[in-house]
């Protein structure tokens, strides 16, 4: 039976989903029915025309064993309905499962073991580490693109985590690094810019002619010290997009994480997730907040924009991590909590302005490791989170990205916000599982509360007070949380504990 989606539809995003499509061949695509009632779910939101189409086809299908068949020119319609899907339904909860010494410990091995329990724990999404073999173990100095062969483990067990992960339904982000590539032999200049003896052989038109190319000039920032792909190029766009199509339809990633995403124009992003399609994207857009003679300013108001210019600019497709919120909440909890409410009594960061394209945080990675490669980089280590204080040529040392952690007891309250606010969380990966069984618990039983009672990238918020030792706030309509050493209770008797840890508390209807 081949049921048809009506075309007239004007849906916004237009990017996503393979998983829950699979090739049958050049004209028809088979969809589980599963993947009907997300179809139905996302456009009751969306459009109610096409809400009702999809609704009538998933309720003649419900009772089917059965795959829904659509032909080919339906395929697009459905992946931007799913795109639609995920963006709207606002249920994401992402773990970052890695961290910058994974690739000394057998980690995908180590990763498909915890799957069970990723997937019974709440999460949609695990970012995984560059992927590809990479001039630096860590994976962020990418060089043979499709070599799935790295120092995190070979390419069959990579398949078999990525295998995992699909049974478990837990969608697999891929870190993609299209910045810079690390050249295999010497070119221009006598740089190595050239990518002789390896799948996408570019030459130095490839490279900026900032960083000792013959392309063009960069349309982001500069990352010194390595060739910077000229996105410029229609044959370099040409071979990314191949490529990123590889990684969705052959590999089997899902979603994507674009680094270092102030290198290039976020036009390009968008271009790429409209060919390639992943089922959630992020940017790490990240500079430096504002700072004064005495510390963080109050008003992040431009660090924000910033951000969201880079979300508008790559179509609104892609989500962002929001440094802004990092940045003041881990002064925040140093009892400073007043800055969690901005002058028009909203959260702060983008979280604020744009939860449900906003990405929050603790941690991402940190360290500064030694390297023997001779290689020579200008590097801008960071003594606060988003604070670039100042910067250097260093030899045999190189950052990829340097982002101090809470403090010990900063993190459970930096988990009680960020888990029961808008936005998308992101949960560290050693806060998860190396930092014991009691902050593992705690961290689940928040993320139970967050679905439970549907709190979601776009909930409503009511900050109740926001004062140096106390921050209170209810969240939709059967959540109210505080962090702080400030006592608070919610008034009603309705209100009924549902957990609490060091300095924090959240209540539930």
């Amino acid at each position: 039976m081949v049921h048809h989606v009506h075309h007239g539809c004007g849906v916004a995003a237009s990017y996503l989903l393979s998983g829950l499509l699979r090739d049958q061949g050049p004209e028809v695509f088979e969809v589980d029915n599963g993947a009907m009632e997300l179809v139905a779910k996302a456009v009751e939101v969306a459009h109610a025309d096409l809400a009702e189409v999809a609704r009538k086809e998933f309720d003649q299908t419900s009772q089917q064993t059965d795959p829904v068949v659509f032909n080919k020119a339906d395929k697009s319609v459905l992946l931007d309905i799913f795109a639609v899907a995920v963006i709207r339904n606002g249920k994401e909860i992402l773990l970052q499962a890695f961290n910058w010494e994974s690739h000394k410990h057998d980690w995908w091995r180590n990763l498909e073991r915890k799957v069970p329990d990723i997937a019974k724990s709440g999460f949609t999404s695990a970012w995984l580490p560059p992927a590809t073999q990479s001039f630096s173990p860590e994976g962020y100095l990418p060089q043979n693109l499709y070599s799935l062969n790295s120092s995190y483990g070979s390419q069959h067990l990579l398949k078999a985590l990525l295998q995992k992960m699909r049974q478990y339904k837990v969608r697999a982000m891929a870190d993609i690094v299209l910045n810079h590539r690390i050249g295999t032999t010497q070119g221009h200049g006598g740089m190595y810019n050239r990518y002789d003896g390896i799948p996408v052989p570019w030459d130095e038109r490839a490279v900026t002619s900032c960083t000792g190319g013959l392309g063009n000039r960069s349309t982001g920032d500069n990352f010194n010290g390595v060739p910077n792909i000229d996105h410029t190029q229609d044959f370099v766009r040409k071979d990314i997009i191949e490529w990123l199509r590889w990684l969705r339809n052959t590999a089997g990633f899902q979603d994507f994480r674009f680094d270092f995403a102030r290198g290039y124009s976020p036009k390009y992003v968008k271009e790429y997730i409209e060919s390639a399609k992943p089922i959630f994207s992020v940017g790490e857009y990240w500079d430096s907040c504002n700072y004064n003679g005495h510390g963080l300013d109050y008003n992040q108001d431009s660090h924000r924009q910033r951000i969201i210019h880079w979300i508008d600019a790559a179509g609104q497709l892609s989500t962002a991590f929001d440094f802004t919120t990092k940045g003041i909440l881990q002064e925040a909890v140093k009892g400073e909590l007043w800055r969690l409410r901005d002058s028009d009594g909203k959260p702060p960061g983008v979280m604020g302005w744009w939860p449900s394209r906003a990405v929050t945080f603790l941690i991402t990675m940190i360290q500064v490791l030694p390297r023997r490669t001779g290689l020579f980089l200008q590097i801008t280590l960071w003594s606060e989170c988003g604070s670039s204080r100042f910067s250097s040529s260093v030899a045999y040392f190189y950052v990829l990205a340097v982002c101090c952690d809470f403090l010990s007891r900063g993190t459970p309250q930096g988990y009680a916000y960020i888990l029961t606010h808008p936005g998308i969380p992101s949960v560290f990966y050693d806060h998860f599982y190396d930092w014991g069984g009691s902050t593992h618990d705690q961290i689940v039983k928040l993320m139970d509360i967050r679905r439970s009672q549907d709190i979601h990238s776009r909930s409503s918020i009511r900050i109740l007070e926001a004062n140096p030792n106390l921050y209170a706030a209810v969240i939709g309509e059967s959540v109210s949380m505080k962090i702080g050493d400030g006592s608070w209770c919610p008034a009603g008797r309705e209100w009924t504990l549902a957990t609490s840890g060091h300095r924090y508390a959240v209540w539930q209807k």
